[in-house]
């Protein structure tokens, strides 16, 4: 393999609980913003920006449906705002993000042994893909036979795109990638 390789990496969602001083009450959520109660949590949808919006029982908001951490923080903002507080004092905690990219080319995926080092493999007849269980880098990658993946349970897409790069130089090492 020569020169460097470059993949894009797309954020296809986001979740991020926020922690507002003092927390939100779940009463006031429903009553104020018109919030669905559903067991101990509130669900709320916006439009926007869009996400959907989740009230746990301990006054955290965690905002899900967002691309970008920024357009999270507005979600969280706008339902502060509609209670009538801001949003000074909220703490934010990134949780697994889903992202998506391309290897370039196809991936024999039924060719690929199922230890390869960096974790373990098999084949998911159900979606017609392979799925790595990638230890290197703490993430699951969801691969088709087009090249096209799916990465579930990463923390950055910056850490998606180490696992994207990695996996491409072992395919390519073990001479797996179709030409």
């Amino acid at each position: 393999m020569s020169g460097p390789i470059n993949i894009d990496v797309r954020v296809e969602n986001l979740l991020v609980r926020f922690t507002p001083s003092p927390p939100v009450d779940l009463e006031e959520a429903v009553e104020r913003l018109g919030g669905v109660k559903n067991g101990d949590v509130i669900i709320k949808m916006l439009d926007a920006p869009r996400a959907t919006l989740i009230i746990d029982a301990e006054g955290r908001i965690v905002v899900h449906g967002t691309h970008r951490i920024e357009a999270a923080r507005a979600a969280a903002k706008e339902m502060l705002l509609r209670m009538g507080r801001d949003d000074s004092g909220l703490v934010a905690e990134l949780g697994p993000i889903v992202a998506s990219f391309d290897f370039g080319e196809e991936i024999p995926i039924h060719n690929i042994r199922m230890n390869l080092g960096s974790g373990t493999s098999s084949v998911d007849e159900r979606l017609g893909c392979l799925r790595i269980d990638d230890t290197r880098h703490d993430l699951e990658l969801l691969i088709w036979p087009s090249g096209r993946c799916v990465a579930l349970k990463a923390r950055h897409p910056n850490m998606v795109a180490m696992s994207a790069v990695h996996w491409k130089g072992k395919f390519a090492d073990k001479k797996s990638l179709k030409a």
